[in-house]
């Protein structure tokens, strides 16, 4: 579970996955495939979770990492590369983002 502190050292990626409602469970599932086959597999990863919006046209992604380089290999992994792009042909637009947490109240 994500545990979201100022005094972590962990790299936080916030990705959004523009989609449309009738391809945003398909999406939602190879999400949930890919964290729960791959990548909470891969060295450096802490803790993820997936939010979808009522409209199902977005579907957020939080994820911890413990160093930004983890979570790039996990990226350049053959089998991810794999995944992002059928992913890809899920979605309108993906943007993963870098983040470090300035603020928690």
């Amino acid at each position: 579970m994500p545990v979201i502190s100022q005094d972590t050292t962990c790299q936080t990626v916030l990705t959004t996955f523009e989609t449309t409602p009738g391809v945003a469970q398909d999406l939602m599932e190879a999400l949930q495939a890919a964290y729960a086959e791959v990548i909470s597999q891969q060295p450096g990863f802490i803790s993820a979770a997936l939010h979808i919006n009522d409209a199902q046209t977005r579907i957020a992604n939080y994820s911890q990492w413990e160093r930004r380089e983890d979570y790039q290999a996990m990226l350049r992994t053959e089998e991810m590369r794999k995944r992002n792009r059928e992913i890809n042909g899920m979605c309108k637009s993906f943007e993963p983002v870098m983040y470090d947490v300035e603020g928690v109240y």
